[in-house]
C-alpha cells in the first residue's frame, strides 16, 4: 500500500461528504484509524466501500 498524506485523506473525506450531502436519501461515513509499526497509521474511510490510506505519523510532544 502506498503512503499517503493527511491532505490526501482530507480531500477524499471532503469529496465523500459532498457526495453524501447531495444524495437524496440516507448516507453514512465512518472513519477508522489503526496504529501501524514504523511510525505510520492506517486510515480507513467507510462510505459504501472502503478507502484505505497509510499515513506517516510522528507523535508530537504533549499528545496523549
Amino acid at each position: 500500500m502506498e503512503t499517503a498524506t493527511n491532505q490526501d485523506v482530507m480531500e477524499q473525506l471532503a469529496k465523500l461528504y459532498e457526495e453524501v450531502f447531495r444524495h437524496d436519501g440516507y448516507g453514512e461515513i465512518r472513519l477508522e484509524m489503526k496504529i501501524l509499526r514504523r511510525g505510520q497509521k492506517e486510515v480507513i474511510i467507510h462510505c459504501g466501500k472502503q478507502y484505505r490510506f497509510v499515513v506517516d505519523f510522528v507523535k508530537q510532544p504533549g499528545m496523549g
